[in-house]
């Protein structure tokens, strides 16, 4: 089904319903506001039965290949670049991941969920089937502003999802702080929020709740660094964070071979790099294919972004490594300023980083812009800002 943006979502309700209760096909939802040409691929790639347009027309296609009995729901992956994924999900994997959400969640009976998210994202997806699991209609806007939850939580939502991106520019923005303090609960992944806007948020009586997972997980099954019940999560001999338990994915549609790669032992190998302290709380330090090696040594990106995101002067940052012709990789930290009349210097930003890690960690670029290129998801896009400046 393509929609039409975070405003569209209201349309798979119906659909997911009989996806999720078995009296109805899977679905497969993808944002309509890709390009043509990603849009073509994903349809290319997973081969859906029919495809239902963004006025409900329907095109018939030849599927292959078929799903697994159980699966409700495929996510294409988010990515910009590569090879599109196809994350099959069943309906009690879903069911599942929904109902320990809610539980931790603190949702009673009855409380709506605003949803501001595209639904073609597992984030956004989630909200719908919390939804239906408790037997609500969520709140559906277009967009995460001021306006749009002072409205929703006029109308009965008590519960929305965010990605750190949208944290921090309602943070920035006039009455954005005062309405996001309505909730009783915004749970905040898909990305590392910064330590800096959290503060902001609960010093402004805002109740955020970190989450991590990813679409093979159904969304978030970390809260605040605690796994949901019946998650398990533990820090493999290579670094990497493992996760069982019954929000699993069931596949990759029709890649038996990235199965395989990504599913051992009953775990699903995450490509994050991670600590699992005795007490089974889970601190995410970032992703190993995001590993930056400059000058033989290898940095984090995520360890520099919160250090730098700690900084008064930064509103919000993000760490990649570009090409370097000595160093083989660059540390560059891309910037935007608290105060923009003010921006920070980059020796001030080195000097604050140089104070939580190695030095070879401090950024030797900084680039200052006005807002962070992000994809549909409003998770960075860390191939543009890879390779071009902002």
């Amino acid at each position: 089904m393509l929609l039409d943006g975070a405003g569209d979502a209201g349309r798979l309700l119906g659909p997911l319903a009989r996806a999720l209760d078995g009296t109805g096909p899977a679905v497969l939802p993808v944002d309509a506001n890709l390009p043509a040409a990603r849009v073509g691929r994903l349809l290319d790639a997973f081969r859906p039965n029919a495809v239902i347009g963004e006025r409900g027309e329907a095109r018939n296609r030849s599927p292959v290949p078929e799903t697994a009995a159980d699966t409700a729901v495929i996510i294409g992956t988010s990515g910009s670049t590569g090879e599109p994924k196809g994350v099959e999900l069943s309906a009690a994997a879903l069911a599942h991941s929904a109902r320990a959400s809610l539980a931790r969640a603190g949702a009673g009976p009855g409380e709506r969920w605003l949803a501001c998210l595209p639904a073609s994202h597992v984030a956004g997806l989630q909200v719908l089937v919390r939804s239906l699991t408790g037997g609500t209609v969520p709140v559906i806007a277009a967009s995460a502003t001021a306006r749009a939850l002072d409205e929703a939580a006029d109308a009965g939502a008590a519960h929305l999802s965010l990605v750190p991106t949208q944290l921090v520019r309602l943070l920035a923005e006039p009455g954005g702080a005062k309405a996001l303090a309505r909730y009783r609960c915004v749970l905040v992944g898909g990305a590392a929020a910064g330590a800096a806007a959290l503060e902001r948020a609960r010093a402004a009586g805002v109740r955020v709740v970190t989450t991590y997972g990813m679409s093979e997980t159904c969304g978030g099954c970390v809260y605040d660094g605690v796994p949901l019940d019946g998650v398990t999560v533990r820090e493999g001999a290579d670094g990497r964070l493992r996760i069982s338990g019954p929000v699993l994915m069931n596949r990759y549609h029709g890649r038996a071979d990235l199965t395989a790669a990504a599913i051992d032992g009953g775990e699903f190998v995450t490509s994050d790099l991670g600590r699992v302290a005795p007490d089974g709380t889970v601190t995410v330090r970032g992703r190993a294919d995001d590993v930056i090696n400059t000058g033989g040594h290898k940095v984090v990106p995520g360890e520099v972004a919160a250090a730098l995101a700690s900084c008064p002067a930064v509103r919000e940052v993000v760490v990649v490594g570009r090409p370097d012709p000595v160093w083989g990789e660059r540390v560059t930290a891309v910037v935007v300023p608290a105060d923009p009349a003010e921006p920070p210097s980059a020796e001030l930003l080195r000097t604050h980083v140089s104070g939580r890690l190695p030095r070879y960690a401090c950024p030797s670029e900084v680039v200052l812009t006005d807002a962070i290129p992000v994809l549909p998801s409003g998770k960075p896009d860390l191939a543009a800002l890879k390779v071009a400046r902002t």
